[in-house]
């Protein structure tokens, strides 16, 4: 077998996979990534999982693909799937590039307590519907973390930029973007998460997936037992040890002609190194009476586990004296529509950021403690940084793990997210006696209504009955958080709401200008 050519084969496919993951998130004129996302994002392991226990549907089974991928090959999903693990030997190419070692890479040993104590963490987490705990270790979620928080607001600001001259020559290619920037928590976690991998890549190659990645612990049991696997050829061995310094994984032992499948990531970084042909990939179980197998077997609980299962700074807008305002108490947050539950959606989202980079109002925002430690980094409405748009659906159509469901437009139109809440001791027309109205001018269904106040002044009234809890009420209202003179209160089960009456025409209709 020509195994350069296998391994050029091999670096296609994961520049392929990687620059299709990287576009979605930066897709910020919303040009294609709803349509492709879920072509793009069917073999990711995670995502398809959670889908599949969301939906059961036939067309989320990648999941089960990638079982069967590994258990023909090993781990090709982690060397050619995985955008995370794609991003790792990136910085472990250029680590590489300037170092001056002969070999830079050595036989390490693997940590199994570590590493099989974070996959049954995990295991755990799915049983118990914790999914904080796949939401801090999957390594799709955090690769989109780091795309969605990290990288996105430099391609925002670059692009704005950029526009804002091509604008003064009368060049209206580029338009500018609205840039809202993650909670300063979430964007230090996700700047030190990319921190940590790049450390850990950069000296150590795929020390992150061989010793805290559940995903690569629990498909590296699968490849323990695979079809082919790459072993040596004891005979043909002159130990010059050209396939250690070439493997990223660091799991050749050259002393006793072994391979730690479990870690291995079929790179085949080793079989295009070695020149004495004693490193081949075969089906053969053994190809010298002197290999050893100083593999241990791993008693865990493993298997078929892991299928079960910010607050950003607003624009200050109004000065105000707030000794003597209420504080918005609201018994529930809003989770996105489609989500059918705040339940349903704890339990099944990732936290990947994939529809806060998609959301076109940027209302859909990361979580810190708006749904408690269970829902740490999964998106929630935040009503300060924007609203919900009455007529769009894209969170729905590009989650990849079915935690929103997609919805139609009417569906879309008359799903109560919550219930919107007038505090009329925070209003200014009750406050300093002074117009305001910006709630009622923005609400899409007319549930909220000026009535007469005082005088001239009109007041806002609110029909919960047709509200829907897209916080154009809230998101304009000009007193500061936490004293909104109009908040949504979230519901723990999304509603339906009543569909507003239309009204009846009170004016003669106008006459056109031309009988033709």
């Amino acid at each position: 077998m020509n195994y350069s050519k296998l391994k050029k084969a091999r670096v296609i496919v994961s520049l392929l996979f990687f620059i299709l993951s990287i576009s979605l998130f930066l897709d910020i004129y919303e040009k294609y990534a709803n349509e492709t996302v879920q072509e793009i994002l069917y073999l990711q392991f995670i995502p398809s999982v959670m889908k599949f226990l969301s939906t059961f549907a036939i067309g989320t089974i990648g999941f089960l693909i990638i079982i069967a991928l590994t258990a023909f090959m090993g781990r090709i999903y982690c060397s050619s799937i995985c955008p995370l693990g794609i991003l790792q030997d990136a910085f472990a190419w250029i680590a590489r590039k300037r170092s001056t070692k002969k070999f830079f890479y050595k036989k390490k040993k693997s940590y199994p307590i570590l590493r099989y104590s974070l996959l049954g963490i995990t295991i755990i987490g799915l049983i118990l519907s914790f999914s904080t705990i796949v939401t801090l270790l999957d390594p799709y979620s955090n690769f989109g973390r780091i795309m969605t928080y990290l990288i996105r607001p430099v391609v925002v600001l670059v692009n704005n930029g950029l526009s804002l001259l091509l604008h003064k020559v009368e060049v209206y290619t580029l338009s500018p973007v609205k840039l809202v920037m993650a909670p300063w928590f979430i964007f230090s976690f996700s700047l030190a998460l990319l921190a940590t991998i790049t450390y850990m890549s950069y000296k150590r190659g795929r020390l992150f997936c061989n010793s805290i990645c559940p995903v690569g612990t629990f498909l590296g049991l699968l490849s323990k037992i695979s079809f082919l696997k790459i072993q040596f050829k004891a005979d043909n061995c002159t130990k010059c040890g050209k396939c250690i310094g070439a493997c990223k994984s660091e799991c050749i032992d050259i002393k006793t002609f072994s391979i730690d499948h479990s870690r291995c990531v079929d790179c085949f970084n080793c079989l295009t190194a070695c020149e004495d042909s004693a490193l081949v990939l075969t089906a053969k179980k053994q190809l010298s009476a002197d290999i050893t197998n100083n593999e241990r077997r791993t008693v865990i609980a493993t298997g078929i586990g892991l299928l079960l299962g910010q607050t950003v700074l607003a624009d200050v807008k109004t000065k105000k004296d707030t000794s003597k305002l209420l504080v918005n108490e609201k018994d529930h947050p809003v989770s996105p529509p489609g989500s059918i539950s705040i339940k349903r959606f704890n339990d099944i989202c990732t936290g990947c950021g994939l529809c806060v980079a998609a959301c076109p109002t940027q209302v859909l925002q990361p979580a810190v403690k708006q749904y408690g430690l269970i829902g740490f980094m999964q998106p929630h409405m935040d009503y300060l940084s924007g609203f919900c748009n009455f007529d769009c659906r894209g969170c729905g159509q590009i989650c990849p793990t079915g935690a929103i469901l997609p919805i139609t437009i009417e569906e879309k139109q008359l799903t109560q997210l919550g219930k919107a809440v007038f505090v009329k001791e925070n209003c200014v027309v009750y406050t300093d006696g002074t117009d305001c109205g910006a709630c009622s001018e923005h609400c899409p269904t007319k549930a909220v209504n000026m009535v007469p106040y005082e005088g001239k002044l009109l007041i806002p009234e609110v029909n919960q009955d047709i509200c829907i809890g897209c916080g154009a009420c809230e998101h304009p209202c000009p007193i500061d958080a936490p004293y909104k003179a109009i908040f949504v209160n979230g519901n723990a089960i999304h509603q339906a709401a009543e569909k507003p009456k239309e009204e009846e025409q009170t004016t003669a209709p106008v006459e056109e200008d031309f009988p033709f």
